[in-house]
């Protein structure tokens, strides 16, 4: 299951990773300033939900890529790792949605 939810997040981030530059390219070629990008952001649903599912897809796939790390480069394994990298995942959930509300709302 964690390598089925490791790729899909990676597919999801792909996207989302390319809709967010070229996002960012039409608005700095178009002139927008941040005051303007964030007026176009707050309280827009569709971002809402885009930034959201941006974040959910970071917060799984970067903790199923550290858990091989830790045991490669540190030897650790078991329970305790399992706790820190789900703590990982939490927490980038936690700042990633912070962010999102931030722009968004």
């Amino acid at each position: 299951m964690l390598w089925i939810a490791q790729r899909a997040s990676a597919a999801v981030l792909a996207l989302c990773v390319t809709v967010h530059l070229v996002t960012i390219i039409y608005a700095v070629r178009g002139g927008l300033t941040a005051a303007e990008i964030f007026a176009r952001t707050r309280g827009n649903g569709g971002w809402l939900a885009f930034y959201t599912v941006f974040v959910i897809a970071v917060a799984v796939h970067a903790p199923i890529g550290l858990r091989p790390v830790l045991t490669e480069w540190l030897g650790w394994r078991g329970r305790t790792r399992e706790w820190f990298v789900l703590a990982c995942g939490v927490l980038l959930a936690w700042i990633g949605m912070r962010a999102v509300l931030l722009v968004c709302r």
